[in-house]
């Protein structure tokens, strides 16, 4: 059991984190902090944290456990914040969706302090952010990916290993880059077509009557367009090299849809739907992954 959890960013993500923490008798206390201070007195209101705090380095203090649970672009300003209360002793994580930027950032930030850090992306979450949302089981069956590099501390990455395992989750290792260009590929393209799509929607003069007429494909292929945008802009511009490399690839097998539509070459474009719908059909989503 954690003495004490240093909560740094009280939405979705860290509310259900120190939610799931509690109901598995992993901490004594939760300290919370966040930039907007209605936000830290919300997450008191609902039992998410015990202690809410004016400052990230007032979370940390006492704390033998660290949860960065922040935008993945002020992760390095966090740690920086923190630095000189982190201990050798101290488990310190995050929860953000690309990993070599934050992995390169915990360098930077904390030093000789950076074997503490273990960084760590949960697959899970909703397309509504906010602590009034935090649920202890989010994490419950869910795919928890670990990215330990040469200098993490053995006794932290174990740590992690049995705290993300006994709030329910499954865990995965891999590098940052290979993380990266994974989920450049299932996560942040996808995410970018769908903001695309529903802009182009828009765009058009009749797009409101259009919206009014879709059905459950058109809800379930753009489901993630109503995404948290703070979120979502810092998630792409972290992976931007990764995620414009799947763009392009993406791009070329759009324009060879087109091309066959230009033809009218209907046994040609049938070709390509039936290649695409029986990979779909026989692909079958990881059980570590399941939301």
């Amino acid at each position: 059991m954690f003495e004490q959890l240093g909560l740094i960013g009280c939405g979705l993500i860290g509310g259900s984190f120190a939610l799931a923490l509690k109901r598995a008798g992993l901490v004594k206390r939760v300290v919370g902090y966040s930039k907007s201070p209605s936000t830290t007195e919300r997450a008191k209101q609902l039992g998410v944290i015990d202690i809410d705090v004016p400052s990230a380095l007032q979370a940390v203090s006492g704390s033998d456990l660290v949860l960065i649970a922040v935008p993945v672009a002020a992760t390095e300003a966090t740690l920086k914040a923190i630095r000189h209360l982190v201990t050798d002793t101290m488990l310190v994580m995050d929860v953000g969706s690309t990993k070599s930027d934050v992995v390169n950032a915990a360098r930077r930030a904390l030093g000789d302090k950076f074997g503490s850090f273990v960084p760590a992306h949960p697959i899970a979450g909703k397309e509504v952010a906010g602590v009034q949302h935090a649920e202890a089981d989010l994490f419950k069956g869910k795919q928890v990916i670990l990215t330990p590099v040469e200098h993490t501390q053995t006794a932290q990455l174990q740590q992690a290993i049995e705290v993300w395992e006994q709030v329910g989750s499954h865990i995965t290792q891999m590098s940052p880059e290979a993380h990266d260009a994974a989920f450049a590929a299932v996560s942040h393209l996808p995410h970018m077509i769908a903001f695309a799509m529903m802009n182009a929607i828009n765009s058009q003069e009749q797009g409101k009557d259009y919206l009014s007429m879709a059905g459950p494909g058109f809800r379930d292929f753009t489901r993630i367009a109503a995404s948290d945008p703070h979120v979502w802009r810092d998630v792409l511009l972290a992976n931007r090299d990764e995620l414009l490399a799947q763009s392009k690839n993406f791009q070329r097998h759009l324009q060879t849809l087109e091309l066959m539509l230009s033809n009218a070459n209907g046994e040609a474009l049938e070709g390509l739907i039936r290649q695409a719908s029986q990979s779909r059909s026989a692909w079958t989503m990881n059980k570590k992954s399941r939301q």
